[in-house]
């Protein structure tokens, strides 16, 4: 198009949109702002993404939390409401029947499903925290962020070493935080035992199994201090990356009434909560957040396009007896044609770019508040430029097709009838 390169075309484009600049602005107006919707909705949706993410990093997501409850069915002999128990034999069996195991970590703690916490003490202080008796497995289900020293190790377990990591409230609490003491090889006391400390770990705000007030010693030295044997509290157990979750809790359940003689359709002898089913949910939110995101922005961004051809209309009547003037001194239909359609590109693109502009500073600006709002998921609100650059493409199409409504009006104008029109 040979008409893009002339300078007179642009010059006439500009005294047009000059001549309107009231109706040019509220033109722009609409698709500028289906645009900006896009664009902010776009990356906030993205932001909720990575705030979710961020909260459960190092966390296994695709795991089962499993503990014993009681019989509600009376069964082979035993009465209903018999106490079950989970045991650390399970380990071995439930692998050995259910190949999508990917692993299991078997805990047991005082504080956490209901049961009271336990006395720690320092140096006169004391306070009521939660308890957990762990493997150094229990760290690949919730990566704890650490801040001194080390997790519990194989040693620990082998051993029944009297060692703890804590959390940080923990620390705060029994050591001079405000001049950064090191708690290492100290030793708190916990129900009248002492421990020496190996750790402190850090816990989001955001949320998670674990918390601050809390404290990590090896399972066998749990269970000798509770005379619990091989007894667990519960496990958390991964899947492997492909398996369906909801499959290997059943293959679970069904396993353990097998093994310690429970009805098949008892359904409240063993308690779960699927946590991979429940992330699933929370994905599939932002998924359709997503969606929901790119429908409204480009119904936003299409009824400002309509609103650019309903304006060009109202601009080619206006400009009747112009165009009769430029037809009767030698302009082609297509010069006439391709000059409406090229007022139509040149008002839809600027008025996307400007859109563009203010939805990144907008999504700027809201980084730079939630940056460090560790207790609220949001992070990083961006956008996926190869989106954005398609729905502006889409856009100047759009652009063009619909002014070929105006434009054609514009060629169907006579020389003649346009000299006589007022």
């Amino acid at each position: 198009m040979n008409i893009i390169f002339k300078i007179d075309t642009w010059q006439e484009i500009y005294y047009s949109l000059k001549n309107n600049k009231l109706r040019t602005f509220l033109t722009m107006i609409g698709v500028g702002w289906g645009m900006f919707l896009f664009v902010a909705l776009l990356g906030a949706a993205k932001g909720m993404e990575n705030g979710f993410d961020k909260v459960f990093s190092g966390f296994a997501t695709n795991s089962i939390f499993l503990w014993a409850q009681n019989t509600s069915i009376p069964y082979d002999g035993f009465p209903k409401g018999r106490k079950m128990d989970l045991h650390l034999s399970d380990l071995d069996l439930l692998p050995q029947k259910i190949k999508q195991i990917d692993y299991i970590s078997p805990q047991s703690s005082r504080g956490k499903f209901g049961t009271p916490g336990e006395s720690f003490s320092r140096n006169g202080k004391n306070a009521t925290y939660t308890l957990t008796g762990d493997f150094p497995v229990g760290n690949r289900i919730s990566e704890k962020k650490l801040i001194y020293g080390r997790y519990l190790n194989d040693a620990d377990i082998s051993g029944n070493k009297n060692v703890a990591v804590i959390g940080e409230e923990v620390y705060k609490n029994f050591f001079d935080a405000k001049k950064n003491e090191d708690p290492i090889g100290k030793s708190i006391n916990v129900k009248g035992i002492f421990f020496n400390v190996i750790g402190v770990f850090r816990v989001k705000k955001t949320g998670g199994p674990d918390n601050d007030q809390s404290a990590f010693i090896p399972f066998s030295t749990y269970s000798k201090m509770y005379n619990a044997g091989d007894k667990v509290g519960f496990f958390a157990i991964v899947s492997k990356p492909d398996a369906d979750l909801s499959i290997v809790e059943d293959q679970v359940k069904e396993e353990l009434k097998k093994k310690y003689n429970v009805s098949p359709e008892d359904t409240n002898a063993f308690g779960s909560f699927n946590l991979g089913k429940e992330f699933g949910k929370l994905t599939g939110f932002l998924t359709g957040m997503q969606i929901l995101t790119i429908v409204v922005g480009s119904l936003t961004i299409l009824a400002g396009v309509i609103a650019i051809s309903n304006i060009l209309l109202i601009t080619v009547k206006e400009r009747t007896k112009e165009i009769g003037i430029r037809r009767a001194l030698g302009a082609k239909p297509a010069e006439v044609r391709n000059q409406i359609l090229l007022e139509s590109v040149v008002i839809t693109l600027t008025s996307g770019v400007l859109g563009f502009v203010f939805g990144i500073f907008l999504l700027m600006i809201i980084d730079l508040i939630t940056k460090n709002q560790d207790s609220f998921p949001f992070y990083n609100p961006t956008v996926n430029y190869a989106q954005v650059f398609g729905a502006m493409m889409i856009m100047v199409i759009l652009g063009l097709v619909i002014g070929m409504i105006p434009a054609q009006r514009a060629v169907k104008i006579r020389p003649i009838e346009a000299l006589r029109s007022e």
